[in-house]
């Protein structure tokens, strides 16, 4: 059943919650404030035709669309007719590259030296040169004022690092503006990394100076540019990481193996030998001479039937020796269970760089990238692409196999091209023959699963599990749904309670200070882009709401629940100043991604 008007395309809502955009507008205005009601001004041009080009109460994309739309109804019949011939609109697609972009250093007119904040006012960082202030009385005259009177970092950790510039520093300021400490709190902190798997201060100074060793990834590469390694009609990637049988085919070829770098059930080709491998030794070579075991086995990789939340980040690379030494720091630095390549990026910044969905077509560099990676992990390495890159033309059926042969432990295939964007429903059918291909490696589905009946319809095809990632950034407590197999009238109190734990978290990672508090509001904001386009299960005409549907406008049970389904960007940061308060003077945000969700 269809939403009133029977309009395609667009998700059907009871009849009683149906409204028009200036009703909608109207309700949030009276109920809220109205200087965030800019859709009730009707400005029109001279002509009697509406200024949509100024129109905050509509979504990037869809502006596009008015523009184009009044723009062919001004025009003369015969060229409107024209138009219409040609292959269409120019579609609203990737990033909003030229968005506006506030300088975190500009939120505050006056800022305190950094030595002050860390208490160590005897030795500043910056000497005679600092043009911080160093005067905590004249900082707090033009400080910003509190935004609450609890802070998070406090009441977690029992100490605020961010002392008096915090923006609820009136949870922790004595006398003369010090710094109170929650002893007995602190202590039991002591020791315990806040944040897991970041890299210390220190080596963030070693790589900058490049003085940090890779001497892993730097034999693969040296092997790579060395051109007497590969035997005729075979790549370098191929013999750089050669299987314990072909060392002996290598020797027969009368090819000189030097520098043979252990890996499970491999080795590596090297330039130069390895200090161990310095000694003399006689008798007969064996497997233990060859292949050195490691400290540690390579962890397994067991996710069969599990549901696995998309990175949701541009991760991805283009070149070998970057990718290899990246792994190979990961592998060094932190602790992961696995390390994911992003071969399905489609936005242009990535690339026209060589990376993401351009490498299922640089088969050469996907391979090279891969094999180096899996020879520096200790953990599994596992790879997301897509169909393919254009529309209709599907590589992920030849690439998959290869991937398997490289060290992949799985892959995830989306079922878009990167042409196709989001324009049309994902290829469940072509990623069920894929999932055949790829066996014995499991392969996990992705694409439109936004209920747990999606997800069970996917897990029919035969993948070994499946991956969600717009579905979670539109509705994240789709994981419940899906376990407990049922659909979730989740009210507006409840979602509101979801921003709030994420406020939290955004404090405790970037700072309770003015920037750490703007870049928290950021986030929160390019989130609720897309949580907007959820509609409540008790609205719903028809269960479940599918992900390509466009939400029309409609009135929800009460103001928060038709405020969250605004589209409108001052709404969004209506929500946004009821949680981390007021906005700097001058603030202006536009979502990152262009809407394409729903053509």
């Amino acid at each position: 059943m269809e939403a009133a008007g029977g309009a395609a395309g667009v998700a059907p809502i009871k009849a009683q919650y149906l409204t028009t955009k200036e009703e909608f507008h109207t309700y949030l205005g009276q109920e809220g404030d109205p200087r965030n009601n800019k859709g009730d001004v009707n400005n029109d041009d001279d002509d009697g035709q509406k200024d949509i080009s100024s129109d905050p109460t509509e979504p990037p994309s869809k502006l596009q669309k008015l523009e184009e739309d009044g723009k062919e109804a001004r025009l003369p019949e015969e060229a409107a007719e024209d138009l219409k011939k040609p292959p269409g609109r120019k579609r609203a697609r990737g990033q909003n590259k030229n968005r506006p972009c506030m300088n975190p250093m500009r939120y505050e007119k006056h800022r305190l030296c950094p030595s002050i904040i860390q208490e160590r006012a005897e030795k500043c960082f910056f000497g005679s040169q600092c043009h911080f202030l160093h005067d905590v009385k004249e900082y707090m005259a033009t400080k910003l004022p509190d935004l609450g009177d609890s802070c998070v970092l406090f009441k977690n950790f029992g100490r605020c690092t961010y002392g008096v510039t915090c923006r609820f520093s009136g949870a922790h300021l004595g006398e003369d503006y010090q710094n109170v400490v929650n002893a007995d709190l602190l202590k039991q902190w002591e020791g315990k990394p806040i944040v897991k798997n970041s890299l210390s201060k220190e080596l963030q100074q070693q790589l900058r100076k490049r003085k940090v060793p890779f001497e892993k990834s730097n034999q693969y590469l040296r092997c790579l540019g060395k051109s007497s390694c590969a035997p005729t009609g075979e790549s370098n990637a191929t013999n750089c990481s050669l299987s314990k049988g072909s060392v002996e085919v290598a020797k027969e070829k009368g090819l000189e193996v030097v520098g043979v770098l252990e890996r499970e059930g491999s080795v590596l080709e090297g330039a130069h030998p390895p200090v161990e491998s310095t000694l003399k030794m006689a008798g007969t070579v064996t497997d233990e001479d060859i292949v050195k075991l490691r400290p540690c086995e390579k962890k397994k990789l067991d996710l069969q039937g599990k549901l696995y939340l998309a990175p949701l980040t541009t991760l991805e690379g283009a070149f070998p020796d970057t990718m290899t030494k990246c792994a190979e720091l990961l592998n060094q630095a932190v602790e992961v269970d696995f390390v994911d390549i992003n071969v399905g990026c489609p936005i242009d910044l990535v690339y026209k760089k060589g990376g993401g969905c351009a490498l299922m077509s640089r088969a050469n560099k996907f391979e090279q990238i891969v094999r180096g990676m899996d020879t520096v992990l200790d953990v599994p390495l596992t790879v997301k692409i897509r169909t393919g890159v254009q529309d209709k033309v599907n590589l992920a059926h030849k690439i998959i196999p290869n991937l398997r042969e490289w060290g992949a432990s799985l892959v995830t295939l989306h079922g878009r091209s990167r042409e196709q964007r989001y324009t049309k429903g994902a290829d469940w059918e072509y990623i069920a023959e894929c999932a055949k291909l790829a066996s014995p490696m499991p392969l996990f589905g992705n694409g439109d699963i936004l209920s747990f009946e999606d997800a069970n319809r996917a897990m029919e095809t035969g993948v070994s599990g499946i991956m969600i990632a717009r579905g979670a950034l539109i509705k994240p407590w789709i994981f419940t749904e899906i376990k407990e197999q049922r659909h979730w009238d989740i009210s507006s109190g409840e979602r509101l309670d979801l921003l709030k734990d994420f406020t939290s978290y955004g404090l405790e990672h970037w700072g309770s200070d003015t920037q750490g508090v703007e870049k928290t509001r950021k986030f929160l904001l390019e989130w609720l882009s897309f949580l907007c386009r959820y509609i409540p299960v008790g609205l719903l005409e028809r269960l479940p709401q599918r992900i390509n549907e466009r939400p029309p406008y409609y009135v929800g049970r009460d103001y928060m629940e038709t405020l969250m389904a605004s589209q409108n960007v001052g709404d969004w940061i209506k929500i946004s100043e009821t949680l981390l308060g007021p906005v700097p003077a001058n603030f202006t945000f536009l979502p990152k991604h262009k809407a394409n969700s729903y053509k």
